[in-house]
Order: C-alpha cells, then structure tokens, then sequence
C-alpha cells in the first residue's frame, strides 16, 4: 500500500515492507558487502518487514527500526540517532560497523547525484545515514525520503555502497502496512 499523507520522515513510525517489483535488486550491493551466496538468496527470497519506532529525546531525532526477513526469521536493528555522530553497532548480516545518521538537505549532500534526485519534496529535509564496515572495507550512504512511482507516494531509500574503486546503487521502495 502507499504511504498515507500523515506518514512523513518526521513520523515514520509504523510498518513497512519493501516492494520487491518497485526495489532495485540488492544482491550486487550485498556481495559487495561481504554477505555470503545462501543468506543473499534467502534474503532474495523473503518479505522484507521494517517495523520502525520514531520519537524525539533530548532533543534529538532517534528512528529505532527492527527488521526481518521471513520466513527464515533472519533479523537486524537499527537505532539511529539523527545527529551525525559515529556509532559502533554488529550487525548479523553485515557485521561490525560504525555509522552516522543527520537530517540533510539535498543541497547539502557532497557528491552522489543519485542520492539527491526523485524525491517529492526536493527542498526539504531528509534522513542521510553513512555506515562504514569496520572489516570488509565498503561503505554505505543513504538518503530516505518520498518517492512518487506511477502516481503513488512510497517511502524510498537510495542506497549507494563502495568498495575500493567499485560502486553500486539501488533504489529500495517500501509499501506502508499499518
């Protein structure tokens, strides 16, 4: 289902599963993270569920977001706090990382025009989140926003991963489930 209009970056909190016809596929961005052929295929195989949980605390923006792969029941979190300060967390799909997380202006992102452009809202604010694997030697940057795809409102990440000279991008879409 598309996102409702009373679902904004600012209140995200809720259901979303990723629309696997509207994403980009993901497996060259997972192999290039090191994740290994069976949990790629597995992963290619599941219902991606976000559930996320957004809410304020001294002042700051934190996007708790529990998610899982079924069936297979394979899980990851990510607790963000949206003031781009570096945090260590291991993850069980892409291991040890150090990320950060900020609202962004489009403008105010460096050099990744895929990061920038098809957005609904083209000036306002935006979630950025970067990861650095601590082991595997890639990187990660994303922007989340909103996303008109033929004539429906979607929650949106573009992702683009690098590795050494190498790059990879992918546009991952999610429908709103409640």
């Amino acid at each position: 289902m598309a996102a409702p209009k009373e679902k904004t970056l600012q209140n995200l909190s809720g259901k979303w599963v990723m629309n696997k016809t509207l994403s980009d596929d993901t497996d060259r961005i997972l192999q290039m993270q090191g994740v290994g052929w069976f949990l790629r295929r597995a992963i290619a195989l599941s219902t991606i569920t976000l559930t996320v949980t957004e809410y304020t605390k001294d002042d700051l923006t934190h996007i708790d977001i529990s998610q899982v792969a079924s069936p297979g029941g394979i899980t990851s979190t990510e607790n963000r706090v949206l003031d781009w300060v570096y945090r260590d967390h291991s993850d069980r799909v892409f291991g040890d990382v150090k990320g950060k997380s900020r609202w962004v202006k489009l403008s105010d992102i460096d050099d990744d025009d895929f990061l920038k452009k098809g957005w609904d809202d083209m000036d306002g604010e935006h979630v950025q989140g970067y990861v650095e694997s601590k082991g595997g030697g890639w990187t990660a940057d994303q922007v989340w926003g909103f996303e008109i795809i033929d004539g429906k409102r979607y929650y949106v990440r573009h992702v683009v991963v690098r590795k050494g000279d190498d790059w990879k991008l992918a546009r991952l879409v999610y429908d709103f489930q409640k």
